[in-house]
């Protein structure tokens, strides 16, 4: 898949210079970058909606003593 991205000038200069040194493609970096931050982004983001739900009530809400009955925890 193609995708096009506006970079600030600073950073274009950055990778620029890193794949000049290291004889690497600009997009090797890009998605070297993508795929190691991907995880942390979809931890954030998917962690926020889901918060989101839960302040508007959406989301169905279990407690800690409810979770340690139900697995037999609560001596």
């Amino acid at each position: 898949m193609a995708v096009s991205i506006r970079l600030d000038p600073e950073i274009e200069r950055r990778l620029d210079h890193l794949a000049a040194q290291t004889g690497r493609a600009k997009s090797y970096y890009l998605r070297e970058l993508i795929e190691g931050g991907l995880d942390d982004l979809e931890d954030f983001y998917l962690a926020d909606a889901t918060m989101e739900r839960v302040r508007k009530g959406q989301e169905n809400i279990v407690s800690g003593l409810q979770v340690r009955k139900e697995l037999g925890l609560d001596h």
